[in-house]
């Protein structure tokens, strides 16, 4: 384990340090190969399909990645990341990242890999997997078709609402919360790419409350959270918050950057764009309701025939506690 932990570190460091292409790919090759065995780590069929699913995935994206660089210099003589100009290779290299992220139309193995994988091992996937492609979207950013882009992004958010409706399993919800928040970071990032990283460090923020909270929970589906609030009823009171803010509700902190986002939107004259991504939120909105609604306000007199479960005495982390916080109080640093 330590050994995939300091890879996966590794691996997300080279990438996002790199000035070349080649070094970028390497990184992004050794980052897949350190989450590979985290993710079939429990010998179950659901966890080894996954673990083939990402690779295969992977594996194609970071050959897109290889070949649009290689495109861009052929047409150029240049290797550095940021003087990537060729408009193929951006169009290549658009794609590839979207690969790695699991932005639509290339989303449908993250949901499957998210669901066959443990919490702890789904929380780094859907996290610290996240970050070497977006800081590659940052360097290229200037040179991007902002069209696609922007279509890709709404795009995004409308599958990741409308496909988490039906959902009953935790992993996949979280799983189409944040290819629907990948669609919010994308539609920024040719005009203004540090309210990307923003988001991007805010939704990581809230999505490691969560997954830690649920792994503290032991809970993988609705019908198990609905009988944990016997458990540690604190901790699920601030579950409730902590996914209201992942939803972007104002006094919370997942308000933050889809207000700065919508502003500078309007900035930009894309009213419909703003409008549309905004109202798309609405149907993430729902799911996230109804994970709150399960978590805290199913009280007593409800009629599932699950055993109520022992109280538990076990302090909460102080981990939990600290994200807990920051999840929910950080909009006044706006």
């Amino acid at each position: 384990k330590l050994i995939f932990t300091t890879s996966l570190l590794l691996g997300t460091t080279i990438t996002i340090s790199s000035n070349h292409w080649i070094m970028a790919w390497a990184g992004l090759e050794i980052n897949t190969l350190a989450i590979l065995p985290l993710i079939s780590k429990s010998h179950h069929p659901r966890a080894i399909e996954a673990a083939t699913k990402y690779f295969l995935t992977q594996a194609a994206a970071s050959t897109l990645v290889l070949f649009s660089s290689m495109t861009n210099a052929w047409h150029t003589g240049q290797w550095d990341i940021t003087q990537l100009t060729h408009p193929t290779s951006c169009l290549i290299l658009t794609s590839a990242i979207a690969m790695k992220l699991g932005l639509v139309p290339f989303h449908f193995w993250f949901p499957e890999v998210l669901q066959g994988s443990p919490l702890t091992t789904g929380l780094l996937l859907s996290t610290v997997m996240k970050f070497p492609p977006i800081t590659l979207f940052f360097m290229t950013s200037p040179s991007l078709n902002q069209t696609l882009l922007v279509l890709m992004a709404i795009l995004s958010a409308a599958l990741g609402g409308w496909m988490g409706l039906n959902q009953t399993q935790i992993r996949k919800i979280l799983a189409f919360s944040s290819i629907s928040h990948l669609g919010w970071m994308t539609i920024i990032i040719s005009y203004n790419p540090k309210l990307t990283l923003l988001n991007f460090y805010l939704y990581t923020l809230m999505t490691a409350t969560v997954f830690l909270t649920l792994n503290s929970f032991k809970t993988l589906k609705l019908s198990t959270l609905m009988t944990t609030w016997t458990k540690t009823p604190a901790l699920s009171a601030m579950l409730f918050l902590t996914l209201l803010s992942l939803a972007g509700l104002p006094p919370l902190t997942g308000f933050l950057p889809k207000w700065l986002i919508i502003q500078e939107l309007t900035k930009q004259d894309m009213i419909t764009a703003a409008v549309t991504i905004s109202m798309l939120s609405l149907l993430g909105l729902f799911f996230y309701l109804r994970l709150a609604y399960c978590a805290t306000i199913t009280l007593p007199p409800h009629t599932t025939n699950h055993m109520k479960q022992w109280r538990t005495n076990k302090p909460v982390s102080a981990m939990i506690a600290i994200l807990i916080t920051m999840s929910t109080m950080l909009l006044p640093i706006s």
